[in-house]
């Protein structure tokens, strides 16, 4: 079986990318070694309305939330915004929603299917993959494979293009029932009570339902977000003393890249995109924006390639495009979280502080990672605020 464009990993970048290569006029295979898309859940789901909208996600897909609280040892700070700017998606729904589209364009998509090996057909010039399914293994060619594996970036490693990430999150939640929940606000608690170096969350899915967890840093602890976790929910700890009839209906755990964007991530007939090639804000841990944009950028490359048989010379337009795009928003926001990795209680604290002086369109920028040298450079320099510019300044 031969395809111009093989997919490893049925994930919103893989889906994605599947999608527009298909719509692009490519014949598409996606393999995805579970059983089902979106079987397991392994992100939060927060993300933002404005992008999710540029996407073309329907609002039936993810709940609008508009009040932003920070709870630390001995402070809270709320944020409120006109309308909800953030929103937390219904991951499962969402993302069997773009395997649809994917499957619409003429993607073909296997479930169940394990890549083996990955190695170059020197007669062809072409990468021959060996796919393990419920039929047994047999090998396919490709001209272009896209990695879309999430954190195991197997093509990546497989083939040397990227080594084990040195640091990264590991997050577990629950998805619980509750009563009478406010669905348009979420919770971000930091303090040692919360994680040791990250921090933990109550994100709504709808008014009875919240996802609550706990995100770590590594290798800055070797705490676990687990233990973590139940400890949070056994205790009760503030916000979840003023939450009714928790009830627990689903475990989620995942690990995330949290060390910026891999130096490289493409190369003659391969390309890398989502959590494979590093693309996540390193505040929130989120980057599922990212995956769905960029996946359908590298789709829309690896098309435009076929000609050229997915020389790394015409798929250097993708990378070229991330990095101009992402490299300095991601790199800002790595500074920020090394200066929060090291935060005591006390200091917590005390950033909240710096957080409440935010206007509402600063926080956002912030939060979302959206920094502008120039917008950045400019508020760190005539803030009125002398917390708030020295904050800004670090990230320009």
């Amino acid at each position: 079986m031969k395809y111009d464009v093989a997919v490893v990993g049925g994930g919103p970048a893989g889906l994605s990318a599947a999608q527009a290569a298909a719509k692009a006029g490519c014949k598409v295979g996606l393999f995805e070694k579970e059983d089902s898309i979106a079987q397991f859940v392994r992100t939060s789901g927060v993300t933002w309305i404005s992008e999710m909208r540029d996407l073309g996600i329907p609002q039936e897909y993810y709940n609008p939330v508009k009040n932003y609280c920070f709870i630390s040892p001995n402070n809270e700070v709320t944020l409120t915004s006109d309308r909800p700017d953030c929103c937390v998606l219904d991951v499962r729904r969402a993302y069997q929603y773009l395997g649809a589209l994917a499957a619409a364009a003429g993607a073909e998509i296997r479930v169940r299917c394990n890549v083996v090996n990955v190695k170059l057909n020197p007669s062809t010039g072409e990468r021959d993959i060996r796919i393990k399914s419920l039929s047994g293994e047999k090998d396919v060619q490709s001209t272009i494979i896209i990695d879309a594996s999430g954190f195991r970036a197997e093509i990546g490693r497989k083939l040397g293009l990227i080594n084990a990430w040195s640091r990264y999150g590991a997050g577990a939640e629950y998805e619980c029932y509750c009563d009478d929940l406010d669905p348009e606000t979420w919770y971000l608690m930091v303090g040692s009570m919360y994680s040791a170096a990250g921090y933990a969350w109550v994100f709504p899915v709808n008014r009875n339902r919240i996802r609550i967890g706990v995100g770590v840093g590594r290798p800055d602890t070797i705490e676990d977000p687990i233990k973590k976790l139940n400890q949070i929910i056994e205790n009760r700890l503030k916000p979840l003393d003023r939450i009714k009839n928790i009830q627990t209906l689903e475990f989620h755990y995942g690990l995330i890249p949290n060390q910026g964007l891999v130096k490289s991530f493409v190369d003659d007939g391969i390309m890398l995109v989502g959590d494979s090639a590093g693309f996540s804000n390193p505040l929130l841990l989120e980057g599922i924006r990212y995956a769905i944009r960029f996946g359908r950028l590298a789709g829309e490359v690896a098309a435009s390639s076929i000609p050229f048989n997915g020389s790394r010379e015409h798929l250097m337009k993708y990378e070229t495009t991330c990095k101009r795009i992402l490299s300095s928003k991601v790199s800002s926001a790595l500074k920020v979280q090394s200066r929060w990795l090291k935060l005591s209680d006390n200091e917590w604290d005390q950033e909240l502080e710096i957080i409440s002086d935010l206007k509402m369109d600063e926080f956002l920028d912030f939060i979302r990672a959206d920094f502008s040298r120039s917008k950045m450079l400019k508020l760190g320099l005539s803030h009125p605020k002398l917390l708030v510019r020295s904050l800004f300044r670090l990230v320009t």
